[in-house]
């Protein structure tokens, strides 16, 4: 398989079993590499900085091991790539499966989320979503966190002015359509996708596509449950 079609992956993961495990996984996939691990956070930027090559996936786990006493975990992980290499797309693997967790996580950058125990398909699924799409929410995720707004207050009414077209992309992104698709259905072209796509996180102040979605759920515009 020619390199341009190979996902290259790196895992920040202190536990060494863990770590080598995943990592046999997801080799046994011809188009995913893995390319780069760390077993900590915080000596991730020098790690990176030194790399022959940069990952397009990084696997991250949320619990790392401190730096000097101080908390260094997924989230400070995920700040530090999201200003230091916004080009990585960022997957938090957790023991923890809770939306008060994903949502600060997504607000801060993540593209995914996924609970350790889960299947290694999903896993390579959701490498795939976040590299080709630029999000992965699993439907468990999506039902805890409507589930979780629904017993809260009804949403205040949308703040900011979204026209029908992007309202339109907005519902397809969540539905997990390529920019691609989205063009193909709609017929326009991609440029115009990625324009209404743009404008819809800096309307909404979302970081990436997975900050749209929960965008959208929060809002009521689309409901998965």
């Amino acid at each position: 398989m020619d390199a341009q079609d190979t996902i290259r992956v790196g895992i920040v993961e202190d536990q060494f079993l863990f770590r080598e495990g995943i990592k046999a996984i997801l080799n046994n996939w011809e188009d995913i590499a893995v390319v780069f691990e760390s077993p900590d956070g915080y000596s991730l930027p020098d790690r990176l900085a030194v790399a022959e090559v940069v990952p397009d996936v990084m696997l991250v786990d949320l619990s790392l091991p401190p730096k000097d006493k101080k908390e260094y975990n997924g989230l400070h992980v995920t700040i530090a790539l999201r200003e230091m290499y916004p080009d990585i797309k960022v997957l938090i693997l957790s023991v923890h499966d809770d939306e008060n967790f994903i949502i600060e996580l997504v607000k801060n950058g993540a593209h995914g989320y996924l609970v350790k125990d889960c299947d290694p398909q999903e896993v390579y699924e959701a490498i795939q979503s976040v590299y080709y799409k630029g999000s992965y929410i699993n439907s468990r995720t999506l039902v805890a966190i409507q589930s979780n707004m629904a017993k809260k207050t009804k949403p205040k009414k949308l703040t900011v002015n979204i026209s029908a077209r992007e309202e339109e992309v907005l519902q397809l992104v969540c539905q997990q359509y390529t920019a691609e698709e989205i063009a193909e259905k709609l017929f326009i072209s991609v440029k115009t996708v990625n324009g209404h796509r743009n404008n819809l996180l800096l309307k909404t102040g979302s970081r990436n596509v997975t900050g749209l979605v929960i965008y959208a759920i929060k809002n009521e515009i689309v409901r998965l449950i």
